[in-house]
């Protein structure tokens, strides 16, 4: 496959349209206020007004470290003319690690809440279950009190299982490719990691892993800070890695989540994902599958495709 050079460091920004009106004058001055006038209007035409976007493409053949040496390296480099709202979507420094994985962390444990009650809804077996056991609670012990606090037992122990769970896979992801981001996405060939920064703090994150054998682009690790949400981070994200793809002559670009937030998946559609299976009955890395576990509980995995161009 052809390589591409070694790349520059990737940028996107989003900014905000500039609303200011044109300052009107005198009739005296009428000559000098449409030539100001003109003048205002060229600088609103060069302003951006959505999210744009300037590469080098990511070499798939392995390279030199960017940061040699021990140590972390110099600080990450500052857009002086970026402007203060403006999110610029560039690529991972190893002095970045540990915010990165915090906004990792956080955005996992999120999912215990989501994975124990909301994602009761997806799983009639284990509705049915729950039902059943208050019938059989009601029925033996002939006490309303004590079977109407079966309930609450019930989603304890799922809270309980879920936190267990995602705790596992989250020691187990903290201690892989989140451990050493440089080697598994900078250095590894066709992969990459972006961090999203506004004024100056990384409030997003998105990893890109390549797979030769079959061509396709792995996003992975997407996440943005909960404070900075509601603002097309995400999206924007989003868009690096495909764009990333394109680049560098994937065909194709894969996901897969547990998430059971729908907005987690109208992101993934509104980007040009199609879903194109899940599985019921996941194992997540750190799943014993003892039979309390498999009760309480249950993921679903989601799988996503946008295919770029036939092979």
């Amino acid at each position: 496959m052809h390589c591409l050079p070694p790349e520059m460091v990737c940028e996107a920004k989003i900014v905000a349209e500039d609303q200011d009106a044109v300052p009107g004058g005198g009739q005296l001055h009428r000559q000098q206020q449409k030539l100001h006038h003109h003048h205002h209007q060229q600088q609103q035409q060069q302003q951006p007004t959505a999210a744009t976007t300037t590469t080098e493409p990511r070499p798939r053949t392995a390279s030199s470290p960017r940061w040699p040496g021990p140590g972390p390296g110099p600080s990450p480099p500052v857009d002086a003319g970026a402007a203060p709202d403006a999110v610029c979507i560039r690529e991972f420094h190893p002095a970045q690690r540990e915010v990165v994985r915090r906004i990792f962390y956080a955005g996992i444990m999120e999912r215990i809440p989501n994975t124990a009650f909301r994602g009761l809804k997806d799983q009639p077996g284990a509705q049915l279950l729950y039902g059943a056991l208050a019938v059989i609670c009601f029925v033996v012990t002939k006490s309303l009190l004590v079977t109407c606090c079966l309930p609450i037992f019930l989603m304890g122990m799922r809270y309980y299982f879920s936190r267990k769970v995602i705790l596992s896979y989250l020691e187990c992801a903290l201690n892989t490719d989140m451990s050493d981001i440089e080697q598994y996405y900078m250095k590894s060939p066709g992969s990459c990691f972006w961090v999203a920064m506004l004024n100056g703090n990384v409030v997003g994150i998105v990893a890109a892993q390549g797979n030769e054998e079959d061509n396709t682009l792995e996003l992975r690790r997407m996440s943005v800070d909960s404070k900075y949400r509601g603002k097309g981070i995400a999206k924007a994200l989003g868009r690096k890695v495909l764009e990333f793809a394109v680049i560098n002559n994937y065909s194709s670009v894969v996901l897969g989540t547990t998430a059971v937030k729908v907005a987690a998946h109208k992101l993934y559609e509104s980007l040009g994902f199609k879903h194109v299976g899940v599985v019921k009955h996941y194992a997540l890395p750190g799943m014993t599958h003892s039979v309390l576990e498999q009760v309480f509980f249950q993921v679903r995995y989601h799988r996503y495709c946008l295919q770029l161009r036939e092979e």
